[in-house]
Protein backbone atom coordinates (compact mmCIF):
# COMPACT_ATOMS: atom_id res chain seq x y z
CA UNK A 1 0.00 0.00 0.00
CA UNK A 2 1.79 3.63 -1.01
CA UNK A 3 0.87 5.99 2.17
CA UNK A 4 0.64 9.53 1.34
CA UNK A 5 4.24 10.72 2.43
CA UNK A 6 5.72 7.80 0.16
CA UNK A 7 4.04 9.56 -2.68
CA UNK A 8 5.41 12.53 -1.75
CA UNK A 9 8.82 11.35 -1.56
CA UNK A 10 8.52 9.80 -5.26
CA UNK A 11 6.70 12.86 -6.67
CA UNK A 12 9.63 14.77 -5.52
CA UNK A 13 12.34 12.16 -6.84
CA UNK A 14 10.76 12.66 -9.89
CA UNK A 15 10.96 16.31 -9.78
CA UNK A 16 14.96 16.50 -8.51
CA UNK A 17 16.26 13.26 -10.15
CA UNK A 18 16.62 15.15 -13.83
CA UNK A 19 20.46 16.69 -12.18
CA UNK A 20 21.75 19.45 -13.65
CA UNK A 21 21.20 21.36 -17.13
CA UNK A 22 24.41 22.03 -18.92
CA UNK A 23 24.19 24.26 -22.09
CA UNK A 24 27.54 24.79 -24.81
CA UNK A 25 27.76 27.78 -26.86
CA UNK A 26 30.64 27.06 -29.02
CA UNK A 27 32.62 28.75 -32.12
CA UNK A 28 35.01 27.12 -34.12
CA UNK A 29 37.75 28.69 -36.02
CA UNK A 30 37.17 28.27 -39.87
CA UNK A 31 40.96 28.85 -39.99
CA UNK A 32 42.38 25.93 -38.23
CA UNK A 33 42.40 22.99 -39.90
CA UNK A 34 43.84 20.57 -37.19
CA UNK A 35 41.91 17.31 -36.49
CA UNK A 36 42.26 15.79 -33.27
CA UNK A 37 42.89 12.27 -31.81
CA UNK A 38 44.61 12.44 -28.68
CA UNK A 39 44.04 15.63 -26.40
CA UNK A 40 45.30 16.64 -22.78
CA UNK A 41 42.60 17.60 -20.45
CA UNK A 42 43.95 20.57 -18.58
CA UNK A 43 41.18 21.66 -15.48
CA UNK A 44 42.44 25.16 -14.54
CA UNK A 45 40.67 25.52 -11.27
CA UNK A 46 41.73 26.38 -7.97
CA UNK A 47 41.27 24.04 -6.29
CA UNK A 48 43.17 20.31 -6.26
CA UNK A 49 39.52 18.91 -5.37
CA UNK A 50 37.83 20.69 -8.35
CA UNK A 51 40.36 20.19 -11.17
CA UNK A 52 41.32 16.53 -10.04
CA UNK A 53 37.53 14.58 -10.52
CA UNK A 54 37.15 16.63 -13.37
CA UNK A 55 39.73 15.35 -15.20
CA UNK A 56 39.92 11.86 -14.18
CA UNK A 57 35.66 11.68 -15.68
CA UNK A 58 36.63 14.02 -18.56
CA UNK A 59 39.19 11.76 -19.27
CA UNK A 60 37.05 8.75 -18.44
CA UNK A 61 34.00 9.48 -20.54
CA UNK A 62 36.64 10.31 -23.73
CA UNK A 63 38.30 7.17 -23.28
CA UNK A 64 35.09 5.32 -23.47
CA UNK A 65 34.30 6.92 -26.79
CA UNK A 66 37.35 5.39 -28.13
CA UNK A 67 38.81 8.71 -28.27
CA UNK A 68 42.40 9.22 -26.65
CA UNK A 69 42.89 11.44 -23.21
CA UNK A 70 45.15 11.83 -20.45
CA UNK A 71 44.88 13.72 -17.49
CA UNK A 72 47.51 17.28 -17.19
CA UNK A 73 47.79 16.47 -13.59
CA UNK A 74 49.17 13.10 -14.95
CA UNK A 75 52.64 14.86 -15.39
CA UNK A 76 51.97 19.05 -15.13
CA UNK A 77 53.05 19.55 -10.85
CA UNK A 78 50.01 21.38 -9.73
CA UNK A 79 50.65 24.84 -8.77
CA UNK A 80 54.15 25.08 -11.09
CA UNK A 81 54.37 27.59 -13.64
CA UNK A 82 56.05 25.51 -16.67
CA UNK A 83 57.28 28.16 -19.82
CA UNK A 84 55.66 27.78 -23.06
CA UNK A 85 59.29 25.46 -24.39
CA UNK A 86 58.65 23.66 -21.51
CA UNK A 87 55.07 22.66 -22.05
CA UNK A 88 55.42 22.10 -25.83
CA UNK A 89 58.26 19.27 -25.13
CA UNK A 90 55.91 17.83 -22.66
CA UNK A 91 53.11 17.63 -25.04
CA UNK A 92 55.58 16.49 -28.14
CA UNK A 93 56.80 13.67 -25.78
CA UNK A 94 53.36 12.20 -24.94
CA UNK A 95 52.06 12.37 -29.10
CA UNK A 96 49.19 14.82 -28.37
CA UNK A 97 47.86 16.99 -30.87
CA UNK A 98 45.23 18.41 -29.15
CA UNK A 99 45.09 20.82 -25.56
CA UNK A 100 41.79 21.16 -23.86
CA UNK A 101 41.70 24.27 -20.81
CA UNK A 102 38.70 24.70 -19.04
CA UNK A 103 38.69 27.57 -16.50
CA UNK A 104 36.31 28.42 -14.44
CA UNK A 105 34.16 32.13 -14.50
CA UNK A 106 32.47 32.69 -11.53
CA UNK A 107 29.20 31.96 -10.70
CA UNK A 108 25.62 33.58 -10.99
CA UNK A 109 22.86 33.20 -8.52
CA UNK A 110 19.65 34.34 -8.73
CA UNK A 111 16.44 34.17 -6.07
CA UNK A 112 12.67 33.13 -7.38
CA UNK A 113 9.20 32.48 -5.33
CA UNK A 114 7.87 29.25 -5.78
CA UNK A 115 3.77 29.81 -4.91
CA UNK A 116 2.13 27.38 -2.97
CA UNK A 117 0.40 24.75 -4.49
CA UNK A 118 -2.29 22.01 -3.32
CA UNK A 119 -3.46 18.89 -4.50
CA UNK A 120 -6.07 16.70 -3.72
CA UNK A 121 -4.71 12.76 -3.61
CA UNK A 122 -8.65 10.65 -2.97
CA UNK A 123 -8.48 8.21 -0.48
CA UNK A 124 -8.69 5.25 -3.01
CA UNK A 125 -5.02 6.49 -4.67
CA UNK A 126 -3.37 4.54 -1.61
CA UNK A 127 -5.69 1.02 -1.61
CA UNK A 128 -5.65 -1.10 -4.97
CA UNK A 129 -8.87 -1.99 -4.14
CA UNK A 130 -10.30 1.33 -3.36
CA UNK A 131 -9.00 2.36 -7.08
CA UNK A 132 -10.41 -0.68 -8.53
CA UNK A 133 -13.80 0.04 -6.80
CA UNK A 134 -14.06 3.84 -7.61
CA UNK A 135 -16.15 3.26 -10.73
CA UNK A 136 -18.82 1.94 -8.41
CA UNK A 137 -20.87 5.36 -7.16
CA UNK A 138 -21.78 3.38 -3.50
CA UNK A 139 -18.52 3.61 -2.23
CA UNK A 140 -16.96 6.84 -0.46
CA UNK A 141 -13.80 8.38 0.18
CA UNK A 142 -12.22 10.91 1.82
CA UNK A 143 -9.05 12.42 0.54
CA UNK A 144 -5.16 13.69 1.47
CA UNK A 145 -4.07 16.89 0.66
CA UNK A 146 -0.63 17.66 -0.14
CA UNK A 147 0.61 21.32 -0.42
CA UNK A 148 3.83 22.24 -1.97
CA UNK A 149 6.08 25.26 -2.53
CA UNK A 150 5.64 28.59 -0.65
CA UNK A 151 9.09 28.92 -0.46
CA UNK A 152 12.04 31.35 -2.33
CA UNK A 153 14.49 29.04 -4.40
CA UNK A 154 17.62 29.93 -5.14
CA UNK A 155 19.13 29.04 -8.67
CA UNK A 156 23.39 28.98 -9.54
CA UNK A 157 25.26 29.11 -12.53
CA UNK A 158 28.34 28.07 -12.69
CA UNK A 159 29.93 29.52 -15.67
CA UNK A 160 33.36 27.85 -17.57
CA UNK A 161 35.15 28.84 -20.40
CA UNK A 162 36.56 26.15 -22.58
CA UNK A 163 39.16 26.11 -25.45
CA UNK A 164 40.44 23.53 -27.49
CA UNK A 165 44.31 24.67 -28.71
CA UNK A 166 46.41 22.97 -31.75
CA UNK A 167 49.32 21.21 -30.46
CA UNK A 168 51.36 21.94 -33.92
CA UNK A 169 51.13 25.41 -33.82
CA UNK A 170 49.44 26.32 -30.58
CA UNK A 171 46.15 27.63 -32.36
CA UNK A 172 42.70 27.91 -31.34
CA UNK A 173 40.68 25.65 -32.67
CA UNK A 174 37.41 25.51 -30.51
CA UNK A 175 35.67 28.08 -27.81
CA UNK A 176 32.60 27.64 -25.78
CA UNK A 177 31.32 29.16 -23.11
CA UNK A 178 29.60 26.51 -20.42
CA UNK A 179 26.87 27.22 -18.04
CA UNK A 180 26.02 24.72 -15.37
CA UNK A 181 22.59 25.28 -13.06
CA UNK A 182 22.36 23.83 -9.71
CA UNK A 183 25.13 21.33 -9.64
CA UNK A 184 26.08 19.11 -7.36
CA UNK A 185 27.84 16.12 -7.78
CA UNK A 186 31.18 16.69 -9.98
CA UNK A 187 31.17 13.34 -11.79
CA UNK A 188 27.52 14.11 -13.04
CA UNK A 189 28.32 17.61 -14.01
CA UNK A 190 31.99 16.82 -15.79
CA UNK A 191 30.10 13.77 -17.54
CA UNK A 192 27.45 16.14 -19.08
CA UNK A 193 29.92 18.86 -20.02
CA UNK A 194 32.27 16.89 -21.61
CA UNK A 195 29.52 14.77 -23.80
CA UNK A 196 28.11 17.54 -25.01
CA UNK A 197 31.65 18.96 -26.22
CA UNK A 198 32.39 15.45 -27.81
CA UNK A 199 29.41 15.86 -29.89
CA UNK A 200 29.77 19.15 -30.50
CA UNK A 201 33.42 18.20 -31.59
CA UNK A 202 31.87 15.22 -33.96
CA UNK A 203 29.47 18.02 -35.48
CA UNK A 204 32.26 20.58 -36.42
CA UNK A 205 34.54 17.98 -37.81
CA UNK A 206 37.23 18.19 -35.63
CA UNK A 207 38.42 14.64 -34.78
CA UNK A 208 40.03 12.19 -36.45
CA UNK A 209 38.15 9.69 -37.66
CA UNK A 210 40.54 6.89 -36.07
CA UNK A 211 37.24 6.54 -33.62
CA UNK A 212 35.14 3.34 -32.65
Amino acid sequence: MLVPGSLLILVIFLVTSCGPSVSVTSWTNPKEKEKIGNVVIWGMFEKLEYQKPFEQCAVNYLNSKGFKAMESLKFLVPGTKYDLKNLEKKFDSLGVDGILVVTYKGTDKSESYVPPTTTVYPDYYYDYYNYYSWGYPVYGFGANVVTSGGYWATTSVVNLHANLYANSNNGLIWTAEIAITDPEYIDEVTTKVVSQIYSDWMKNGILKMALK
